[in-house]
């Protein structure tokens, strides 16, 4: 591994929203959640991530949802906050409200809308810009399957320069990726796994760990592979890594979020149902 701020290495839990059946959120459910992963070995958690739903929450929703999970963390984990939005301008606000509201870091999907447009010399503009007016570290997210934008290795790489920009969470699953960026970038620029089904492979690249999520329901063990993987126990971590695979894909590819909600609620957790048909997005 590099030698990442440790608060930016190890495994996180990107965390899904957890809604009322009137589709508000259930903050007394949150607080139940958020309680056990904060019990467990996660380096920390992420809110409004993918698992989040971000889009079907209002700015203020938003907000709240950071300022709350920072709240019942009290310290004890890193809260990142996803604060992505398609325009500068608001990837500033939404960035300096979740650093009001406590928040370590900032996770930043790029603009996609108009991906056509979106090159790299645009999107490092973009990235630049927030960082620059951000209060707190960012962290890049290259999101292909939602976004239908890869951010490549030309641009994290270029990017890894910046002070405030310390990391990369890359759901691409292109190993050869991820590894070309950790091989190109500054010292102590921070790669995450995606997913938990390559956190092995990206570590042994020289990764710092992954925010995945089948750690909200498989925390201890996600990061056990990488306490496996430090004591030199590699083939035991490989065991690890694979006797998780089934279990990721039922909570990513296979079932998605509604997957993740339905495992936490077979492991006696609030899953909830899905957004409302009527929210809006952003």
């Amino acid at each position: 591994m590099n030698s990442a701020q440790p608060k930016f290495r190890g495994v996180f839990a990107p965390i899904p929203t957890p809604f009322a059946s009137d589709g508000s959120i259930d903050w007394a459910a949150l607080k139940d959640n958020v309680a056990w992963w904060c019990a467990t070995k996660l380096a920390g958690l992420v809110v409004l991530g993918s698992n989040g739903e971000a889009g079907y929450l209002d700015f203020d929703e938003r907000a709240q949802m950071v300022e709350a999970v920072v709240r019942q963390c009290a310290g004890r984990k890193t809260v990142v906050a996803g604060v992505g939005m398609e325009t500068t301008g608001h990837t500033m606000k939404l960035a300096k409200a979740a650093a009001a509201a406590g928040a370590d870091a900032v996770l930043v999907l790029p603009p996609h809308f108009y991906e056509v447009a979106m090159t790299g010399p645009i999107l490092r503009d973009h990235y630049r810009a927030v960082a620059d007016a951000c209060p707190v570290p960012v962290i890049l997210y290259n999101m292909p399957g939602n976004t239908g934008l890869n951010l490549g290795i030309e641009t994290p790489v270029q990017l890894s320069s910046h002070p405030n920009i310390v990391g990369l969470k890359d759901s691409s699953g292109d190993i050869v990726q991820i590894s070309e960026i950790i091989a190109g970038a500054a010292p102590g620029f921070a790669v995450f796994a995606g997913s938990g089904s390559y956190l092995l492979p990206t570590l042994v690249m020289g990764g710092v760990g992954a925010t995945a999520a089948v750690a909200n329901v498989f925390p201890d063990e996600c990061a056990a592979i990488i306490e496996l993987f430090e004591a030199g126990k590699l083939d035991l971590a490989r065991q690890l890594q694979q006797a998780l695979l089934e279990a990721n894909r039922a909570v990513t590819s296979r079932f998605n979020v509604p997957g993740l909600k339905a495992a936490l609620e077979i492991l006696g957790h609030y899953g909830g149902p899905p957004p409302p048909a009527d929210a809006a997005a952003g």
